[in-house]
């Protein structure tokens, strides 16, 4: 571990064991344990708000420490990315999205929204099954709620997803106009998505302590779940006999979700977005539940 590393470890330390020890948390967890039972995966939030605002911190500055312009890049690297596909698809393949309004930016658009979408998946599960391995100082050494590594993770990620669609709302406006009002749902529609990306973090997270290859077979599944969902083509335009196969990829339907507030002005279909958080939350509880059932063996495997 080097020094910079161990400087924050230390600083951790001291923000983790101020919490354990203080009286009234330890209070709180042995009146309320069964509360804490059920907000089980938010408890980040509610007993280690500035740690998780620290290493979220940590997670988006890291990134582009020792850049030139730094944060900058985050908003300078989706729209680098933006301005590739629309002359590759609008200008040089003039590629067409079935039922789009005319204009060579309109596929760049189309798809880049779906790729917002998938970029938040990819970075969080290319990341997770080395989440605890490469942070095995916080499981060796410091009393410390492992709990909070998906969430500073995945909250980074949300931030770049959200920056990225920042990037997408100017693009519109140069291209095609005034986005339509209905954009502002889109944190909205990503919201249970969030939830089965943390679910799926924690089982990643702990398999990747006990199964080191796990990371060989993310990148595989990352890939395959991009090209079998509506990313790259319509739902429409798949074979029938294939749709069942898209529909069952947890990214189509907030791809479409977020291309119907994005880019066609309609509202989300809330009936199906409601089944969908459901079904998000109780797998974001299965895999915390995994993950604090199998952490105790954490530190023998480290």
């Amino acid at each position: 571990m080097n020094v910079g590393s161990g400087m924050i470890a230390a600083g951790f330390t001291c923000a983790a064991t101020r919490e354990v020890r203080s009286p009234k948390i330890r209070k709180r967890k042995e009146i309320q344990r069964f509360p804490a039972m059920l907000i089980g995966p938010f408890l980040p939030f509610v007993e280690q708000r500035s740690l998780l605002f620290e290493l979220t911190k940590r997670e988006v500055l890291g990134r582009y420490r020792g850049a030139s312009f730094g944060l900058f890049w985050a908003l300078l690297s989706p729209f680098l990315m933006l301005c590739v596909y629309t002359v590759a698809f609008g200008f040089v393949m003039k590629s067409k999205w079935p039922h789009a309004v005319e204009g060579r930016a309109n596929f760049a658009l189309i798809l880049y929204v779906g790729l917002i979408i998938h970029g938040f998946f990819a970075e969080c599960v290319a990341r997770s099954p080395r989440l605890i391995v490469d942070n095995s100082n916080f499981v060796k050494r410091v009393i410390f709620p492992l709990d909070v590594l998906p969430w500073a993770m995945i909250l980074s990620a949300f931030f770049h997803a959200l920056m990225s669609m920042l990037v997408f709302v100017v693009l519109y406006v140069i291209t095609s106009g005034s986005p339509p009002w209905t954009v502002v749902f889109f944190p909205l529609v990503l919201l249970p998505f969030v939830f089965v990306v943390n679910g799926l973090a924690w089982f990643l997270a702990s398999l990747g302590v006990y199964l080191r290859d796990i990371n060989q077979v993310t990148g595989v599944l990352i890939t395959a779940l991009l090209f079998l969902s509506s990313a790259i083509m319509p739902l429409d335009s798949v074979p029938e006999r294939y749709q069942a196969i898209f529909q069952l990829n947890p990214l189509t339907f907030i791809i479409d979700q977020a291309r119907e507030v994005a880019l066609w002005g309609g509202l989300p279909d809330w009936v199906g977005l409601t089944w969908y958080t459901l079904k998000a939350t109780v797998f974001m509880y299965l895999g915390h539940a995994w993950f604090r059932f199998t952490r105790s063996g954490f530190a023998d495997v480290l």
